[in-house]
């Protein structure tokens, strides 16, 4: 790691300190930190999509070797179910049902995986033999996975008691009237329907969870992998009905979050248990089969698109009909994702009108979670689909219908026809620059020299564009804490959690742009809810927009206070003192103290100024002004095999607009990641259910197929940084921005190599060979 501040600062593309150590097997994850008299945990789970469970008898796994307890839902009745805090309504307006999400399921089982006991034992091995000797007697229910057969008249119920049947809400958006008129009248239509497939997050790290109880202070210790460590331990301390100071929390290395480990599940709440109960820490690791079975999952859309022109291309209007696949439980943000990011249906374009209808769903399957997007691919997916098809059918260009409609950079900021109002952006820009870095121009040479070797070439183009640091208007918090050492060395305690995205190196630089510190000379600690009070958490793009604009605060009241403190030293008023990274002088002359020597005076008694505090420390909680959205113009180039179907990537270029760039490295190892999460849910990537059982059919890596390296093509990324003024750091966000576009850019590439309007992801090859042969 060099040391020199000046290749640390913003904008300088240091390689990430995390990975010195992570590269090394030097990681620490949940199961590295087990304690050594740990209890292992297994949990038995159900076979079937709906059943009730008429009889469970536990003696014969309470007799084997080593089992000491069979936890079952009668055992954990005083624990409260978890909630939903995505409130919406049923059509007459009466709230949507909240089924409880209980630790254990009370006499049913609703989707395959539904854990309903849990076995604890003094090996791995016996609490697996315990589960397995777990007697229950089923009954077998009719299940439904599908949300359009869900809602269906006659679809089996998931809750029987609910009043409005599977249908949890229904949510509407936008001047529906005004849509509806504008496309009866408009000249030109286009309708069609596109389904967007059920993925999970397939962390690289399975879930994990060792739970500890001191019975001296009566309090809980927690380490498992999340995103937000103070959300989750508060949500868990209201569930177990104890104070949040009877719950420390501890996220450490994570291997993968994306979206999924962004709440609480009914196996923190029975390890927990169970820690106290057994007066022994408990540990669970699931193993890939159970992450597959038991993890939440993601997208699951079918949708109803309408966009209607004038006749010059113009877009008038847009119409969106939704129906999600919720799950058979409400997680703490299941209607997320299909109703909180709908802005997003706008894209980068003028429309005018539009509107959307989301119908949330209850089936027999796992419970819906926000995943790297969050609604924002489904978003980008409809308007950008829709736009191919419609250029299709009035026979223009793709890339110039967009370009008519496209919001000049002149007009922000822009209120969107749908809720957005984006601040900045020059999105014209952004498309000159991708066709350029694409060489669209030698795009008809690249495929008549497929088409010489029997491939089919095809061009995919979508403009991207998310909502980062939101929902707009919301009070977005953020905490952090500034501590300046004795010597000068620096420790920033943040409230965002650090898997993957390079915290560790990207606030180091923020800290040697603004204090002139060495980076060996700072520390960054997060994922502790007892080291900081208060913190949101890493989720929806908004680490360096939300955490950076509290560690800019953090970093001015440090500054405030060494100001005082160089005043004091150099007998000046505090008002004539000045900083410059590392250094205090007095303005106007050559009188100056360096930070480390103010660092000392901090702490030495009789060398700070009559009523100050010991120590140079700021603590900071604060709001971004509002939100952001990055956005940016994703070009691909796809070749197809006719004779199997088979579809290789083989160009893919982004310029993003993500504001201020931080460390283009590691943005552009963000950008790829994502891109890589986008174009495999549209190539490979899909949940898939038997209808007349609703049992899992790609519950394993031998059926869900996973990109590798090899199926991804070298990546061309170009920034056109736009800065926002709505934080200080001007940056935007950039952890989704590649799946935003990665979806509908692949789709749109296939799409036109092999000559059809539209065609629903997965493009696997049975798929895209069955296209090109029904002509």
């Amino acid at each position: 790691m060099s040391t020199n501040p000046s290749l640390w600062r913003i904008g300088a593309a240091p390689r990430r300190v995390e990975d010195q150590r992570l590269l090394r097997g030097l990681g620490r994850y949940v199961d590295d930190l087990a304690p050594r008299d740990a209890l292992h945990a297994v949990f038995v789970r159900s076979p079937h999509a709906a059943a009730r469970i008429l009889a469970m008898d536990t003696a014969p796994a309470l007799a084997l070797p080593g089992v000491l307890r069979v936890v079952t839902a009668a055992d954990l009745a005083e624990i409260a179910p978890l909630p939903c805090l995505v409130p919406r309504n049923l059509p007459d307006g009466t709230p949507m049902p909240r089924p409880p999400w209980r630790a254990l399921p009370e006499g049913a089982a609703r989707h395959v995986g539904d854990a309903v006991a849990m076995v604890v034992a003094t090996s791995a091995a016996a609490a697996r033999d315990g589960a397995e000797a777990l007697v229950i007697d089923w009954d077998p229910l009719p299940a439904v996975t599908d949300a359009v057969e869900a809602l269906a008249e006659g679809a089996p119920p998931v809750w029987g008691e609910l009043p409005a049947g599977n249908l949890c809400f229904e949510y509407k958006l936008g001047n529906h009237a005004g849509v509806a008129e504008a496309i009866a009248r408009a000249p030109h239509v286009v309708t069609f329907d596109a389904r967007i497939s059920r993925v999970t997050g397939v962390p690289m790290e399975p879930r994990a969870v060792v739970a500890e109880y001191d019975p001296v202070e009566a309090r809980f210790t927690l380490r498992t992998g999340a995103q937000g460590p103070h959300s989750l331990r508060d949500l868990l301390a209201a569930a177990m009905g104890i104070p949040q100071t009877a719950l420390r929390l501890v996220a450490p290395d994570m291997g993968g979050g994306f979206g999924l480990r962004s709440h609480p599940t009914p196996e923190h709440l029975c390890l927990l248990w169970a820690a106290r109960a057994l007066g022994r820490p408990v540990r669970w690791l699931a193993d890939r089969t159970e992450v597959m079975l038991s993890d939440p999952h993601a997208r699951d859309t079918h949708n109803r698109i309408t966009l209607a022109l004038d006749s010059d291309g113009t877009f008038l209007a847009l119409r969106v009909e939704t129906v999600a696949n919720l799950g058979a439980y409400l997680a703490i943000l299941t209607p997320h994702s299909s109703t909180n990011n709908l802005g997003g249906l706008a894209g980068v374009y003028r429309t005018p009108l539009i509107a959307t209808a989301v119908r949330g769903a209850f089936t027999n399957c796992q419970p819906h979670a926000p995943y790297r997007g969050a609604g924002r691919p489904e978003a980008t997916y409809a308007i950008e689909r829709a736009i191919d098809i419609a250029a299709a059918k009035l026979g223009m260009d793709r890339m110039e219908l967009r370009r008519r409609n496209l919001i000049p950079k002149e007009a922000m900021p822009f209120r969107t026809g749908l809720v957005f109002t984006y601040d900045s952006g020059d999105f014209a820009r952004s498309m000159a620059m991708a066709e350029d870095a694409a060489d669209l121009a030698g795009f008809s040479a690249r495929k008549a020299e497929s088409a010489a070797r029997g491939r089919k070439r095809g061009l995919g183009i979508a403009n991207a564009i998310e909502i980062s640091a939101g929902p707009q208007g919301a009070t977005q918090e953020e905490g952090a804490e500034l501590r300046i050492g004795a010597d000068g060395s620096a420790t920033l305690l943040l409230g965002t959690h650090n898997h993957g995205q390079g915290h560790e190196t990207v606030f180091r630089q923020i800290l040697a742009e603004k204090l002139g510190l060495a980076p060996d000379r700072i520390r960054i600690v997060a994922g502790d809810t007892d080291a900081l009070p208060y913190g949101r958490g890493t989720f929806g793009s908004r680490s360096i927009v939300a955490g950076g604009t509290a560690t800019f605060a953090a970093v001015d009241r440090v500054v405030e206070k060494g100001k005082r403190l160089a005043a004091h030293l150099l007998e000046a008023a505090a008002a004539d003192i000045e900083f410059s990274p590392g250094r205090f002088a007095v303005a106007g002359t050559d009188r100056s103290v360096t930070l480390e020597q103010v660092a000392r005076a901090a702490y030495a008694p009789g060398a700070r100024p009559p009523g100050e505090d010991v120590g140079l420390v700021a603590n900071a909680a604060v709001k971004t002004q509002d939100a952001t959205f990055p956005n940016g113009c994703h070009i691909c180039e796809v070749e197809v095999d006719p004779e199997t179907g088979e579809v290789r990537l083989d160009r893919y270029t982004v310029v993003d607009d993500v504001g201020t760039v931080v460390n283009p490295l590691l943005l552009k190892g963000q950008i790829h990641g994502g891109v890589v999460q986008g174009a495999s849910q549209a190539l490979f990537e899909e949940m898939r259910f038997d209808p007349a059982s609703g049992q899992a059919l790609t519950a394993s890596f031998m059926d869900y197929a996973m990109p590798r390296a090899s199926d991804m093509p070298p990546m061309k990324v170009v920034s056109n940084p736009q800065p926002t003024k709505l934080n200080p750091l001007g940056a935007k966000g950039a952890g989704e921005a590649g799946t935003v576009g990665a979806l509908p850019a692949v789709i749109s590439a296939v799409c036109d190599a092999i000559g059809v309007p539209h065609l629903d992801m997965p493009a696997t090859p049975e798929r895209v060979w069955r296209a090109l042969h029904r002509g």
